[in-house]
């Protein structure tokens, strides 16, 4: 499978901060369990995701730099969004034409939700499945051309997910990592994308093959 995604160019550092949450010109609460669709074909949508510790989808800022940074379009793309919680990744790239999209999420009540969301957008591209990512990764046999990875902060997952993807990775792949830190040194990934909006630290990777 070859990646349609536009080459990497370099290391350009973005920052956005989010407005605070009160007070004069600050943005608009996102309604509670609700998340909407920021482009493509399903642009404006709103879906609804289950309630669960630890989800808190990635902000509609973030998600509209990482797509462009994706190059906006994904059309021919294979992605896997490993920690799907809310759907926010995965739907998003179904909407922006990825030819196949993997939402995979352990808690059986957010993966009827997914089904459901899926269902309403229409989009036969998505696959749901119900599993833990961590164990998901070590075998599946598949290959992406971009992987999701934004698990709950602070759990420890996010690192042992990427030791699990090489495998999965097809040529010239991408890797968006998501974390309430930066990204740390390591030999085996090239950050070439990194921002942060507030708390969130967030980076597009690339797999060093050595």
């Amino acid at each position: 499978m070859t990646s349609r995604l536009p080459p990497s160019r370099g290391l350009p550092q973005h920052s956005e901060k989010r407005a605070s949450r009160r007070g004069p010109g600050a943005a608009p609460a996102r309604a509670p369990n609700k998340v909407r669709i920021i482009g493509g074909r399903h642009r404006g949508r709103i879906l609804h995701f289950a309630a669960a510790e630890g989800l808190r989808p990635t902000p509609d800022r973030v998600r509209e730099t990482l797509f462009n940074w994706l190059g906006q379009d994904l059309t021919g793309c294979a992605c896997l969004d490993l920690f799907a919680g809310s759907g926010a990744l995965g739907l998003e790239a179904a909407s922006r034409g990825a030819r196949e999209v993997t939402l995979v999420e352990r808690s059986r009540k957010a993966c009827a939700a997914l089904e459901k969301s899926a269902e309403a957008l229409g989009e036969r591209a998505v696959r749901v499945v119900c599993d833990d990512a961590l164990e998901f990764a070590a075998r599946s046999g598949g290959r992406f051309d971009v992987v999701f990875v934004d698990p709950p902060y602070g759990s420890g997952l996010a690192e042992r997910a990427l030791a699990l993807l090489p495998p999965l990775l097809a040529p010239g792949a991408r890797v968006y990592f998501e974390s309430d830190r930066p990204f740390g040194d390591d030999a085996s990934w090239r950050a070439v994308k990194a921002g942060r909006a507030g708390a969130v630290h967030f980076h597009l990777l690339e797999f060093v093959d050595s």
